[in-house]
Parts: C-alpha cells; sequence; structure tokens
C-alpha cells in the first residue's frame, strides 16, 4: 500500500554488527504482515531454552526407543536394570546379563551413540557449510573431503586391510588420512592470493568428488565378490558398533568440532548475508571462512571413516529446521544437531530392525525417508505463505 501524499515513510534504520549479532530489531516502522517471518517471534533466551530443552528430551526417549528395538526387544524395566545393576551391586539374572547385557552395552549403546554422534555432526556441518557458501543445496560432500575418506577406505580393503580383527581398527584411520589428503588438495587448488574464493572451492569439490567415485567405482570393481559387496554396502552407509576406546576418542574428537563451530554461530549470521556486508561490519571474512571450512572438512573426513557415505542429512536436516525455527544460527545450529542426531538414530533402528536378521544400509533409509518428509515441509511451508 502506497503511502498518502505528503507523508513520507521514514528511511528504515542502518543495520549495524551489534543488530546482526545480537538479533534485535532496530526501531522503525512497522512491517507488514506479509514482510513477516512465518516463525513469528524473535530469539530470546526463554525461546532458546524452551526449544533446546524440549528437543533435549526428544533425544533422550528417542535414545531409550532405540536401545529397546532389534532384533531382540529389551523393556525399558530390563534396560534400566542392566544399568543399575553394576552401579548398586545388585545381582542380575544370568541368563539376562549373558544376552540382554551383552546385546545392550557391546552392540546397541556403542551404535546408537555413534549414529547420534554422525547425524549430529552431519547436520552440524551442513548448517555451516550453507551459510558459508551461501548455496541451499550445499552438503558436508559438496567438499570432496568425504569421497576422499572413502577412497582411503577402498584403498585399504583392496591390499587386504580390514581382512583380520585387529586391523579392522585400521580402516577409519585409512579413511581419515584420505580425506586429509583430499582437503590438502582442495585447500591448493581453491586458494588464491592468501584468498579462498567460495566458487573455487566448489569448482573443487566437484571436481575431485568425480574422480575419486570414479577411482572407488574402479577400486570397487577389480575386487573379489565378497570384498566388493561389503565395500559397496559400506558406500551406502554403515553404523557398525566401534569399541569403546575407539567411541571415546572419536566422541571427544567430534565434540571439540561441534564446539568449535558453535562458537560462530554469530559470525554464520553476518556471513549469510555476503561477504561484503561482513567486511563492511569488521568481519575477517577469509579468516572466518578457512576455519570453518577446515573444521567441516576434518569432521566430515573422520564421520564418513566410520559410518561410509550416509547422504541427505546435511541437507535435509538444516532446511527442515529452518522452515521449522527460523534462520537464526544460534538456534538453528544446535538444534540441527540434535535433529540430526535424532534422525540417524530412528534410521539406524529400521535399517537393522526392519528386516530381520538382514540390514538394510542406514544411507538407503535416510534417503528415502528424507525425501518424501522434506517434500512435505515444502508443502507445508507453501501452504503458509500462501
Amino acid at each position: 500500500m502506497m503511502p498518502a501524499t505528503g507523508h513520507p515513510t521514514p528511511p528504515a534504520p542502518a543495520l549495524t554488527a551489534s543488530t546482526l549479532s545480537t538479533g534485535t530489531v532496530p526501531s522503525g516502522p512497522p512491517t507488514v504482515a506479509c514482510d513477516r517471518p512465518v516463525q513469528g517471534s524473535i530469539l530470546t533466551p526463554a525461546r532458546w531454552w524452551r526449544v533446546m530443552t524440549l528437543l533435549s528430551l526428544v533425544a533422550g526417549l528417542s535414545a531409550l526407543v532405540c536401545l529397546q528395538l532389534g532384533t531382540q526387544y529389551i523393556g525399558v524395566g530390563r534396560i534400566l536394570g542392566l544399568v543399575s545393576s553394576p552401579l548398586f551391586g545388585r545381582p542380575g539374572d544370568e541368563q539376562m546379563v549373558d544376552t540382554a547385557g551383552v546385546i545392550l552395552f557391546q552392540v546397541r549403546l556403542p551404535r546408537v551413540v555413534l549414529g547420534f554422534l554422525v547425524g549430529s555432526c552431519l547436520a552440524s556441518v551442513g548448517v555451516a557449510l550453507q551459510a558459508l557458501l551461501r548455496n541451499p543445496l550445499a552438503d558436508p560432500y559438496v567438499l570432496g573431503v568425504s569421497s576422499g575418506a572413502a577412497l582411503g577406505v577402498a584403498v585399504a580393503v583392496l591390499f587386504g586391510i580390514g581382512t583380520t580383527v585387529l586391523a579392522l581398527s585400521l580402516l577409519p584411520v585409512c579413511g581419515f588420512v584420505g580425506g586429509l589428503v583430499a582437503l590438502a588438495v582442495i585447500y591448493r587448488m581453491a586458494s588464491t592470493h592468501e584468498r579462498l574464493p567460495i566458487h573455487s572451492v566448489l569448482l573443487a569439490g566437484v571436481i575431485l568428488n568425480a574422480i575419486f567415485s570414479a577411482l572407488i567405482m574402479f577400486i570397487t570393481s577389480i575386487m573379489e565378490p565378497n570384498r566388493s559387496f561389503g565395500m559397496m554396502a559400506w558406500l551406502m552407509g554403515s553404523l557398525t558398533a566401534p569399541a569403546y576406546p575407539v567411541l571415546a576418542a572419536l566422541s571427544g574428537y567430534l565434540l571439540i568440532g561441534l564446539v568449535l563451530l558453535f562458537k560462530q554461530v554469530r559470525v554464520l549470521n553476518i556471513l549469510a548475508l555476503g561477504e561484503e556486508p561482513a567486511r563492511s561490519l569488521g568481519i575477517d571474512a577469509e579468516r572466518v571462512k578457512r576455519f570453518i571450512f577446515l573444521v567441516s572438512a576434518l569432521m566430515t573426513g573422520a564421520v564418513v571413516s566410520f559410518s561410509g557415505m550416509i547422504g541427505f542429512i546435511g541437507m535435509i536436516v538444516p532446511h527442515a529446521v529452518r522452515l521449522v525455527l527460523g534462520a537464526d544460527h544460534r538456534l538453528l545450529l544446535p538444534a540441527s544437531a540434535l535433529v540430526g542426531g535424532m534422525f540417524l538414530m530412528a534410521a539406524d533402528t529400521v535399517a537393522r530392525s526392519l528386516f530381520v536378521p538382514s540390514e538394510v544400509p542406514v544411507g538407503v533409509i535416510t534417503a528415502l525417508a528424507g525425501g518424501p518428509f522434506f517434500v512435505y515441509l515444502l508443502v507445508w511451508r507453501k501452504d503458509r505463505l500462501a
């Protein structure tokens, strides 16, 4: 609606670093209904705590449900009994300890924890890269590091690493080394004159993804049939329960990466507007880009080394959370981490319970569940904006 003659609309207040980083709305003329965000509320500490508390409770309940389901059902009472027995010195039933205890503590618990960590990291890296690259299709695999990690595992399997129980722990190491090599190549290809152009990173990632994928397919085609089948299943995503020392080391590594990303949420809010506005507000855009790129690549390489290529989480979960909660990264990043962890835990539970005793690759479940769910969210969003 045009303003009345003689009553010009006052100019909008200028954006400053304080308004962008704190999330406050500058004073000025009220916005019309169509300009308001669908989420409709400013991020306040009360809203942040309310959302995160709710998601944390749902994540805990989801983990408990995932621990119950599988080839053998374990009830909540039995789970609590098994957990409390060593803590309070309560002697339990020998048969229960021998079967349910082994299944719970050696298979399901480390697998559920690994699934939550992998899902959280993929979703968090997806949020960071979508803000950094300003590309809604960006996900953890766009950098090319994941293909490098998969190539490292493929080469290791080709030369016989992983054929014995002792050597199984070396496969993630080989995958991580492959991811580091890919990271070094991408950084060398993309950086020019101490700058890291976004388009160069995208092009380098796409090129290396194509090259590494071709090499992986070639190596898989010349493997022995049994190794080739295992390699293809791993490439589609697999959450094999690791030993607790390995899981503890991986958890510490990934948690450090998550904390480093969480500390960049205010900068990501500004970078989402573009590099020039960020520079005008005093942000060293090149330093931030290099930092987020390195952290995201190192986290992706570690995740792929343990879980294989699990797609859709890094792209779909950030979009879904953004549609529901808004685009403020102070809430978007930690909320996406929790939702991504829950999503992968649930997908892995379905993968190992759907066709017992066979197991479906978890990457197939994430694709089948994530695609239609994302379409539903888009339709729901369209109806609300109509």
